[in-house]
Parts: C-alpha cells; sequence; structure tokens
C-alpha cells in the first residue's frame, strides 16, 4: 500500500491526520516559509497525539547552503528532536554547485542513527534531480521527498518515474503542490509514498488595524483539512501500485 504522509504545523493537525488514515506526519512550524524545525515542546505533543512522527530539521528559511555552524546546530537539532520521541528526520542540504551536500547530509544521517532518514526537497533545486536521487541512495538514506525538480509533483511525474528507476534502492516520495486528481498517476510512476500539507487557511480575525507584522504575517495561519486528508486516503487506497 502506498503510504500518506501529512505535512502538519500542530499536535492538532497530526490528529486530524491520523484520523484521516495518514501513516505518519511532517511535523514543522512556519509552512509559509517551506517549514523549520519546530519547538521540542510541539514535538512531544504530537508524538503523544498518536501517529508517527518525522520532524523537519531546517534551521532557517531560504536556501539550503549551509556553513558550520548551521550544520553543527541541525546536528544537535536531530539528536533533540528524536530524543523527544520522532521516529525520523527530514533533512537536505546542497553545495554551490547545486550537487547535494554529502557532507553535512552524511553527518545528520550518523547523527539519526537507526531511525528514519528522508531527503526533503532541497533535491528539487539541485543541478540534476535524477543523478541526486542515486547519490541520496548511496548515503543511505530512507527516502526522497520530490516533486521531481518542477514547480508541482503533479507537473515533475515523469522525471520522478526517472529517479525511481534510477534510484531502485531508496523509497521516493512525490509532494509538492500535491491535488487529489494526481495521486493516481504519482503512484503508477512509482512513488512509494505521496505527501501533502492539506492545509487550508483560517479566517483573518482582526480585532484592531491590520498593521503588517512581517513578510509573512496576514493575520491568519494554516490547519490540517480532515476533508482533504481523508480524500488522499481514498485516492491512494484507489489507485494501482505501479508494475
Amino acid at each position: 500500500m502506498t503510504a500518506l504522509e501529512i505535512a502538519v504545523t500542530s499536535a492538532a493537525g497530526a490528529r486530524v491526520a491520523l484520523a484521516g488514515g495518514a501513516d505518519r506526519i511532517e511535523l514543522c512550524v512556519a509552512l509559509e516559509l517551506g517549514g523549520v524545525t519546530p519547538s521540542q515542546a510541539l514535538i512531544e505533543a504530537a508524538v503523544a497525539a498518536g501517529p508517527p512522527v518525522h520532524v523537519l530539521v531546517r534551521c532557517r528559511p531560504g536556501d539550503f547552503r549551509y556553513d558550520a555552524d548551521e550544520v553543527a546546530l541541525m546536528t544537535a537539532e536531530v539528536r533533540t528532536v528524536l530524543a523527544a520521541g520522532a521516529t525520523g528526520v527530514v533533512v537536505g542540504a546542497l553545495t554551490e554547485a547545486g550537487a547535494l551536500d554529502t557532507e553535512a547530509i552524511r553527518r545528520w544521517a550518523d547523527a539519526a542513527g537507526t531511525a528514519e532518514v528522508t531527503l526533503h526537497r532541497a533535491i528539487d533545486r539541485s543541478a540534476d534531480p535524477v543523478a541526486a536521487a542515486t547519490v541520496a541512495a548511496e548515503l543511505g538514506l530512507t527516502r526522497i521527498l520530490t516533486s521531481g525538480g518542477a514547480a508541482t509533483a503533479g507537473a515533475g511525474v515523469n522525471a520522478i518515474a526517472r529517479m525511481a528507476a534510477a534510484a531502485p534502492g531508496i523509497q521516493l516520495m512525490a509532494g509538492g503542490g500535491v491535488r487529489i486528481a494526481d495521486i493516481p498517476a504519482l503512484v503508477a510512476a512509482g512513488a512509494a509514498a505521496v505527501h501533502l500539507s492539506a492545509k487550508r487557511a483560517t479566517r483573518a480575525r482582526h480585532a484592531g488595524p491590520a498593521v503588517p507584522l512581517g513578510s509573512a504575517d496576514d493575520d491568519t495561519h494554516f490547519v490540517t483539512d480532515p476533508a482533504v486528508v481523508a480524500a488522499a486516503r481514498t485516492a491512494l487506497d484507489a489507485a494501482p501500485l505501479a508494475g
């Protein structure tokens, strides 16, 4: 059965994902910025909600080229999130030339020990996602989250198929702007899992003037939509497997 992973930002989202049939969650905060590492308390609350929790370890938004201090910080964060009860981590880094930063990724994988390690969508900004997939497999990572180097997984379905063929030793998880209608094609392309945020924005609730407080602030936030989770589970269960 193709696995369903839901990206959530709260314990409430973890409960919604589990109730809707998700196999695991990716936990982060600041989805509007592409996601960064959540707090230890939030990780513990999500773990208590019940689903297997994989935590995004990303110390800041922006690009995926990290200096020595950032790599060291995220190495410590890998250990911290696993100590808080996570069963996996989600990491990624690139070199200036657009290849996978294997030194950083190996360091994080070593810190993760026997926990699952997912290479996130940094691969979609690499110079050659198909070649990078083979490198990720050689590193012994568990899976790759990818849109096939495209703006959305639906648009990148052909590249996802090439990545799956080039790196059979690693799980391919399709993610990035996934629509329910895309799911059958993604599974047929060889995706072992499908990842989506299943999010909707809350209604803005202004008690006073709408004064801007930051680049991503509009007095709203994302929550997990149970209807989207359930629809994704239904679509996955109905989709024939590749091969």
